[in-house]
């Protein structure tokens, strides 16, 4: 979906497919016959845009054929689908059983991640609509906190530096600007906004790496949008892509009731990061200031005395936009909202890429999942019609 900023600038809007992942290149082409084209049509839309997470086997298998490649371009233009940003942070095994810690290697310590993220960006040079000339691909925050020392991060540092390079190569050659953003998760070295300046100035390449801010990732971690902008912003940290997300908020979590309704959400596919403070933020105040204390996953933080339970949590779970889950939980949508206000609703737009990111749909508690593929498509219409209505109320104009 395509927006005109009242600057005149384009905005795209996206949803992202590892919602329903597939490892190969046939999973692919079946998941846009499957699932995209039929979001497309409920929303009575002649085109829609996708965020495309591309394995670690169906990125290969499109970088060694060149012939696949220009069969899953033609695949996209016969589906009235568009693709203007690749998701680079799962690697590879995204619909297992159990993914948790998996999702962060290989990091940006190992080789393998810099050649993957390559191939990701060349791929999406030749996927591009003609019309459009820069893309994205958001990619982990360096790596998970743990045995990430001064040494590592001086490999990730020269790592990102190549890759820098590499885009202006990958430019000059086919004149589409390809940025990455590494998008800061709780638990991970890059935690929040003001975790990832230091690294990123450090590469020094803002035209090319920046921040991929998720407005789930922000709110667990308490962050407030205005300021984590404000800062971005004074340290010249670029903003390639925003995923819209929400996470899930719990305002009182020492009643019973409360905690029960957490537990639902504790499941045994992904990591749900559960944070809260010590201490409330005042005004311009960062987490970091008001003591962000936390667990690695939902069912630690529900055991007995892990976390205090006087002030409100958040879990890193992302609930689908238009459906928040009932009382006595509630989502962060609030803090989508203002992310987005400050980040397209200003003289001009902060990104220009922007993702519907909701991949926990067959995740949640059982009575909340889709039961067939007519309601998951139902539901990520409903996402993606929330937040077009979001921004057509900021004031940008939808196109055809």
């Amino acid at each position: 979906m395509r927006f005109r900023h009242p600057d005149g600038s384009l905005v795209h809007l996206s949803y992202c497919t590892n919602v329903h992942p597939a490892e190969t290149l046939e999973g692919v082409l079946a998941q846009l016959r499957d699932h995209c084209e039929p979001v497309r049509r409920r929303l009575g839309r002649d085109r829609l845009g996708i965020g495309l997470w591309l394995a670690r086997a169906a990125a290969r298998a499109l970088v060694t054929d060149p012939a696949a490649l220009r069969g899953l371009r033609a695949e996209l233009d016969r589906r009235g689908l568009e693709v203007f940003t690749l998701n680079g942070f799962p690697y590879e095994g995204f619909g297992a059983e159990e993914v948790k810690y998996r999702v962060y290697t290989p990091d940006w310590t190992d080789p393998e991640r810099l050649a993957h993220t390559t191939d990701l960006a060349r791929l999406l040079a030749a996927l591009l609509p003609d019309d459009v000339t820069e893309g994205s691909v958001s990619t982990l925050p360096l790596a998970w906190r743990t045995g990430f020392g001064p040494e590592q991060a001086e490999i990730a540092r020269t790592a990102l530096t190549t890759l820098a390079r590499r885009l202006d190569a990958l430019e000059e050659l086919t004149g589409k600007s390809v940025r990455i953003a590494l998008e800061p998760e709780p638990g991970c070295t890059v935690e929040t906004t003001a975790d990832a300046i230091a690294p990123l100035t450090a590469v020094g390449a803002p035209h090319r790496i920046g921040l991929c801010l998720d407005t789930c990732h922000l709110a667990t971690s308490f962050e407030e949008p205005g300021t984590a902008l404000a800062a971005l912003a004074a340290a010249g940290v670029t903003i390639p892509k925003s995923q819209l997300s929400a996470a899930l908020h719990a305002e009182h979590p020492h009643l019973p009731e409360v905690r029960a309704a957490l537990a639902a959400f504790a499941e045994p596919r992904f990591l749900h990061q559960t944070r809260t403070l010590a201490r409330p933020l005042r005004a311009g105040q960062t987490p970091a200031a008001a003591r962000l204390l936390g667990t690695d996953d939902l069912d630690e933080a529900l055991t007995a005395g892990a976390l205090p339970d006087t002030a409100p949590w958040r879990a890193h779970f992302h609930v689908p936009l238009h459906a928040p889950p009932a009382a006595p939980l509630t989502s962060t949508l609030s803090v989508l909202r203002d992310t987005l206000a400050h980040l397209v609703g200003g003289p001009a737009p902060l990104t220009r890429h922007l993702e519907v990111e909701t991949y926990t749909w067959q995740a949640l508690p059982p009575e909340l999942r889709p039961r067939n593929r007519t309601q998951l498509a139902d539901g990520i219409a409903a996402e993606l019609t929330l937040a077009r209505d979001l921004l057509t109320d900021l004031g940008l104009k939808e196109l055809p």
